[in-house]
């Protein structure tokens, strides 16, 4: 079989090639390459399969190719090489990536520019010769995104800007895109033109920007391809999403790799930037993007026709969406909808546990873990099977030499379990199944691996075992001074930090007062624009306020113990951000257990406490800045903080950069700025709303009711009324007492309780 395959390649460079010798050449390579023994094939005759190769590219940028493009041997041959060379691309993983990039980029920039030069002069829009080109060209856009780690020729690079200059940012590529737009599509539409420009150009930019492949002098930014984009990328999916039941095989194609190059562009350079703000301008278009995308995915036999290898349009199609809905839910905050939306949910948990494409799975349970609280997870009972699902993927992936799950890189697999591990379902899961040690194993070649055994040590059972790991304790005390990387060190401190018993019983610097702060407020650096505002008014009103704006360097347990031993009361910004943040959790806890008073704000809409926040902060109620007006939400955290704190205060000067000093000041007299209630119009108690009742205590001064009462209507507020009139005194004490404690966590005051009464019947 070798010695014929070489003599007939021999043949090749004969003129005009016979059938005797196309043949006999595509029958061997359709044999081969539906065969195990396929890289034996490869390695023994790689030299004639370059000739090959080589030959093709040859033929196809030749001045002569219109004499032989409609014969149907040529084309037969053409079509079996790219089937191969498609083959060898997924099924082959005994053959090495730079033997297959070889053979796959054995063409000159030259013969390129030819190619396209013959593209653009062609006239018939199912020229055979565009059908073999996109092929071709397919087959390197597969290789790229499967093999990202490849050291990229020039001649891709010269691709992936001539096609982003001369096809993407055309009239014609816009001019397809508008028919792409309407609802129903005749199957004339899509020519062999038609799809070269839709699906094989987006496929390839995909790519392209995908690996981030783009020399200094690329042409546009990832922001100019989305806003060129945008418009008819969301028409045309919400179009589609209604009548996905009628797709036929191109209009799947073209769909599958635009979503694929709005993907690529949302990462660029594996970045977030600006490109979700310019496709979704408005919260409720990425809320209906979400619902349109999981029609298109929800439609069973796109997820059930997914390949192990991504080598379909279904599995493509998949992986794709599933990515975008992935960076939607990192970037756009509205967790809330995939929590509150059941079909959504169902949807995902099915296309998870039921393709076979392990990326598509990964993405999957990567979304789930990211866009549903812990409770939610443990109700729907996926939080073992997610669990179980990495532990497999990275176990395999550690194993094996390159370092991946099939083609799954073990960075990738720790990155996507980095987010997950910040959920108490999932650090329970890796105690009970023992998979600590694995991450131990790794750590000395993942600095990655630090940040999750850090997320993993909040779980008792994990301290137990890490406590008893005296290589890895001793290992690391050594990292924790020395470590040159510092998210490193700081994982290395968070870890011991949270092994340490008896944080509760640790003493206070003699050095410093006990008292030098009022407040601090414990936040995620993501929402530093609002707590710098929150910190700006409190300063303004006198209080001594302690915050980190620059993000501590050295040993930040330390320092933060030392900011909350320093400080009164813990102002706790609640938001998706800080419950995912290793630190926010070490430092609330800390807080906690240095019986702090805690206050906690919600800085993000939508967002509900969940996990060890939910935890922690009880049933204290909180002030919700993403519902009020920012001066209407510090009038309420001033009613808040005058509840705890002393009118008389000394004002400092703080410089979160320098180390912290005292600077004495005269003492001034902090009083609470009086609410109008302009909106508490009606003079009739029983019409009054929650708000309004809100409103009218506080405008009497009273410090715990606003909070006690802080859902009542006016209605509830009469019934209430009369209940204390009619009821025995000690009973009602004792009632309200029990719900002050559980409310706000303090003893109801026997005097407010009074001139709340007395303020009642003064005001019917």
């Amino acid at each position: 079989m070798e010695k014929k395959f070489e003599e007939l390649v021999g043949k090749l460079n004969i003129s005009p090639l016979s059938v005797d010798i196309l043949q006999p050449i595509s029958l061997i390579l359709k044999e081969e390459q539906d065969r195990e023994c396929l890289c034996s094939f490869v390695h023994e005759l790689f030299d004639s399969l370059l000739v090959v190769e080589r030959w093709v590219w040859k033929v196809l940028s030749s001045d002569y190719y219109d004499e032989w493009i409609n014969e149907e041997h040529y084309q037969e041959f053409f079509y079996t090489v790219t089937s191969f060379n498609k083959n060898l691309i997924f099924n082959n993983h005994n053959v090495t990536v730079d033997t297959k990039g070889s053979l796959l980029f054995c063409v000159s920039i030259d013969q390129i520019t030819e190619i396209f030069t013959k593209l653009d002069r062609s006239t018939d829009v199912n020229n055979p010769f565009i059908n073999i080109i996109s092929l071709w060209l397919d087959n390197h856009s597969h290789f790229l995104y499967d093999n990202p780690r490849y050291d990229i020729p020039p001649v891709i690079d010269y691709i992936g800007r001539h096609i982003a200059i001369k096809y993407f940012m055309s009239k014609q590529y816009k001019l397809y895109l508008t028919e792409l737009r309407q609802p129903h599509l005749i199957q004339s539409v899509f020519t062999a033109k038609f799809l070269f420009y839709i699906k094989t150009c987006s496929f390839y930019l995909f790519a392209y920007t995908y690996l981030s492949i783009k020399s200094s002098n690329y042409p546009y930014t990832a922001d100019e391809m989305i806003s060129y984009l945008s418009e008819d990328y969301l028409e045309i999916i919400h179009v589609h999403s209604y009548n996905v039941m009628s797709w036929n095989k191109e209009l799947l194609g073209c769909i599958a790799h635009f979503v694929g190059l709005i993907w690529g562009c949302c990462w660029w350079d594996g970045q977030q930037r600006t490109q979700l703000k310019i496709l979704f301008p408005k919260e409720q278009t990425a809320c209906d993007h979400v619902e349109d995308l999981i029609r298109i995915i929800a439609h069973t036999p796109f997820y059930k026709r997914t390949k192990s290898v991504r080598s379909n349009d279904e599995t493509i199609l998949m992986d794709t969406t599933l990515m975008i809905l992935f960076v939607i839910v990192q970037t756009q905050n509205i967790n809330w909808l995939f929590r509150s939306n059941t079909t959504i949910r169902d949807t995902i948990i099915s296309v998870s546990e039921t393709a076979l494409n392990d990326e598509v799975c990964l993405c999957g349970y990567c979304l789930l873990g990211e866009a549903l609280g812990d409770d939610l997870r443990k109700d729907l009972k996926i939080a073992d099977n997610i669990s179980d699902y990495f532990f497999y993927m990275i176990q395999e992936a550690w194993n094996n030499s390159s370092n991946k799950y099939k083609q799954i890189p073990i960075e990738y697999l720790l990155k996507d379990f980095q987010i997950l591990s910040k959920n108490d379902s999932i650090q329970q899961r890796t105690a009970s199944s023992s998979k600590l040690s694995l991450f131990i194993e790794m750590s000395d070649q993942h600095p990655i691996v630090y940040d999750i055994i850090w997320a993993l040590s909040f779980n008792h059972d994990i301290q137990q075992q890490l406590r008893s790991n005296s290589l890895f304790m001793s290992k690391l005390s050594r990292l924790a001074p020395q470590c040159h990387n510092e998210q490193m060190r700081k994982s290395t401190h968070g870890i011991l930090w949270n092994l340490e018993i008896n944080h509760q019983h640790r003493s206070i610097s003699q050095n410093t007062n006990r008292n030098t702060f009022h407040i601090m407020i414990s936040y995620s650096h993501q929402e530093k624009v609002l707590c710098k505002q929150l910190y700006d008014e409190l300063t303004k009103n006198g209080y001594r306020v302690w915050i980190d704006f620059d993000q501590m360097h050295g040993n930040i347990m330390d320092a933060m113990a030392q900011a909350i031993d320093q400080s009164e009361i813990i102002i706790i910004c609640m938001s998706g951000h800080y419950r995912q943040s290793n630190y926010c959790r070490a430092e609330a806890h800390y807080a906690f257990q240095r019986q702090r008073q805690i206050v906690p704000v919600l800085m993000q809409k939508h967002y509900k406490p969940d996990g060890w926040l939910l935890f922690l902060i009880g049933q204290l109620l909180y002030v919700d800045f993403t519902k009020y007006e920012f001066v209407r939400a510090m009038e309420m955290l001033t009613k808040e903080l005058k509840a705890i704190h002393t009118a008389d205060i000394n004002i400092i000067s703080v410089q979160p950069k320098q180390d912290i000093d005292v600077v004495p000041h005269s003492k001034v007299t902090i009083t609470s700025p009086k609410v109008s209630l302009s909106s508490t119009s009606s003079s009739n108690i029983i019409e009054w709303t929650s708000t309004q009742v809100h409103d009218w205590l506080l405008e009497q001064d009273l410090v715990q009711m606003p909070r006690l009462l802080n859902h009542c209507d006016g209605r509830s507020l009469v019934y209430l009324l009369k209940y204390i009139d009619v009821s025995q005194p000690e009973q009602i004490l004792s009632l309200l007492q029990e719900d002050s404690l559980r409310l706000i966590n303090q003893n109801i005051s026997l005097i407010e309780l009074s001139r709340f009464h007395s303020m009642m019947h003064q005001q019917k």
